[in-house]
């Protein structure tokens, strides 16, 4: 299957998204996003539309600013509001898909754009995974360097800002950062999957870790199977990809929580 250039390519940006997902996905499974995660996903569909009512040629400079506009924004709400965080996520991601099929399928052009739903990892460039390298770098760093301030401000917020943790830059650029990933991956991992890939393997993870180590080594390790069963099995059954990945990281998710369920009693 290495013999075609793009399946080199594909393999090549799995082993990249892969543990990137893995440990993004640690974060937001403790910090309770999963819906904040999906919500700028779908949010996708809103920054192609903005730069198509724009004129704005390029579909991924626009997608990449209305998610980093879009989490920043309900960063702020959901600081500054008094109703539960879930809720205002609800009502932006409703609002803002909603704005966004309206203007896409003006004139029956949505299908230019339902590629965009399910991805195509098979379709990804040489010189696009130099970009993919690079914000796999920087999601590293933010890790190693942020993981216990982010840990802190999810386990009591206030008692993180009297530490003297800078509680809204971190939750900010933890917010933007979960943006550029999710924006720039689209495209190959697709709408409607890409929460899952981000949440199953830290979700899976939990069910067998006692402790943070392994909690971030199993999410790693279940994510970069997951990415390359799919992949492979994808590759010798014609097909998608993105959906493949999630059908093994859903049965990693099953089978552990089985297994600790099992192990409890």
């Amino acid at each position: 299957m290495f013999e075609y250039a793009f399946m080199r390519n594909a393999a090549v940006a799995i082993l990249l998204i892969s543990p990137m997902f893995g440990m993004l996905g640690t974060m937001i499974v403790s910090r309770e996003m999963a819906f904040f995660s999906d919500a700028l996903g779908h949010s996708a569909l809103t920054g192609i539309a903005l730069g198509v009512a724009l004129g704005v040629t390029d579909a991924n400079a626009a997608m990449m600013a209305f998610g980093i506009a879009f989490a920043l924004l309900l960063n702020y709400i959901g600081s500054k509001s008094g109703n539960s965080t879930d809720t205002i996520i609800s009502v932006f991601s409703s609002c803002s898909v909603a704005a966004g099929l309206a203007i896409l399928s003006k004139g029956g052009n949505f299908s230019k754009y339902s590629g965009l739903l399910v991805g195509d990892i098979l379709s990804i460039k040489s010189g696009e995974l130099t970009a993919l390298a690079a914000v796999f770098a920087v999601a590293a760093l933010f890790y190693v360097c942020c993981f216990n301030w982010l840990h802190a401000v999810s386990v009591h917020r206030s008692l993180a800002k009297s530490r003297g943790i800078p509680v809204f830059l971190v939750e900010n650029c933890f917010a933007v950062l979960i943006a550029v990933t999710v924006m720039l991956t689209i495209r190959w991992v697709g709408i409607l999957i890409i929460n899952a890939l981000l949440i199953l393997p830290a979700a899976a993870s939990r069910n067998l870790s006692v402790n943070m180590r392994e909690y971030h080594f199993f999410s790693v390790l279940f994510s970069l199977f997951s990415g390359a069963m799919g992949l492979y099995v994808s590759y010798y059954t014609d097909v998608a990809t993105g959906p493949t990945i999630v059908i093994f990281a859903s049965a990693l998710y099953f089978g552990t929580y089985a297994y600790s369920r099992a192990a409890r009693r």
